[in-house]
């Protein structure tokens, strides 16, 4: 009984060695996975300067763009339950993809110029509402947007598809760049205390100089976990009385990452890349745990 033991224990580990018995696991693809944002301009609408298209509206996100001299814009959208995203407008000339975070329902789009640049007071240069149903609620958090800007050769999508590289699903993708950021980048605290109003991060950037706060912390992991094809959404709000920005992501595998972050494959699982950065396990799970993270704004 013990001889015939010791042979199946040897032919199990012969067989394993040899790609027998137990099923090999095969990585996940990792190439990377851009959407792209466009202006068709099958649903458009232009007033002066300003040019609003939402002919993708249903992919969650619309386009918008300001050809003006005016050097104080803003671009707000109104969601269904009210709530006014405002965007300091940059780029001109060119579009840019906003998010469409409110859900299904009646959006207003609204461009304002500053009426002189010296005031804080404006005027309506375009002005439309309509009716929005997104075809797929992960969509606004794949995409690339204001706030979560990246393209097909940013580098940090190319080093995302690196750390993907054997994954063999995506909760393994989501854990490597989880370390990844925390691990190597560092909170700017000069930043933080200099940072001025309408700051927009650049996912590149907070990659080359491997320093960064909160928005940056969250938009680098935001951008990566998206180029991946994992809806990841860039929330803004309050931890306790602190303004932060943190992330939550969606996948459907089951486990953990730490031993903290659980995924259930059920629910979107917030991450908190900037505490964990250069804190203890246990000190993360404390501060986690002993504060409620209330979301004001989703990107």
């Amino acid at each position: 009984g013990l001889r015939f033991a010791a042979l199946c224990a040897a032919f199990l580990i012969t067989s394993e060695a040899w790609g027998y018995g137990a099923a090999k696991v095969e990585a996940r693809d990792a190439t990377a996975k851009v959407l792209i944002p466009s202006a068709p301009g099958t649903q458009a609408f232009s007033s002066g300067a300003a040019s609003l298209d939402i002919s993708n509206a249903s992919q969650g996100y619309v386009m918008m763009k300001y050809s003006g001299s005016n050097p104080k814009v803003k671009f707000r959208i109104t969601t269904p339950a009210g709530v006014n995203y405002t965007y300091t407008v940059s780029g001109y000339g060119s579009y840019m993809a906003y998010p469409l975070s409110g859900g299904n329902g009646n959006y207003t789009f609204t461009v304002f110029e500053a009426i002189s640049a010296k005031d804080n007071l404006y005027s309506t240069a375009l002005s439309q509402s309509a009716p929005v149903t997104i075809a797929n609620s992960f969509s606004p958090f794949l995409y690339p947007n204001y706030y979560v800007n990246f393209n097909a050769s940013s580098a940090c999508v190319k080093k995302a598809s690196s750390l993907a590289q054997n994954c063999a699903g995506d909760l393994d993708v989501v854990d490597e760049v989880y370390h990844f950021v925390t691990g190597n980048i560092v909170y700017d605290n000069n930043k933080a205390k200099t940072v001025q109003p309408g700051y927009v991060p650049a996912p590149d950037t907070t990659l080359a100089t491997g320093a960064g706060i909160c928005f940056d912390y969250a938009s680098l992991m935001s951008a990566m976990l998206r180029s991946q094809g994992i809806p990841t959404r860039l929330e803004v709000g309050y931890v306790g009385n602190l303004y932060h920005a943190w992330i939550s992501c969606y996948i459907t595998d089951v486990g953990w990452v730490d031993g903290i972050i659980k995924f259930d494959g059920k629910n979107w699982t917030l991450m908190d890349p900037t505490m964990a950065a250069g804190q203890s396990a246990a000190d993360l799970q404390k501060f986690m745990t002993g504060n409620t993270y209330a979301v004001k704004y989703l990107y």
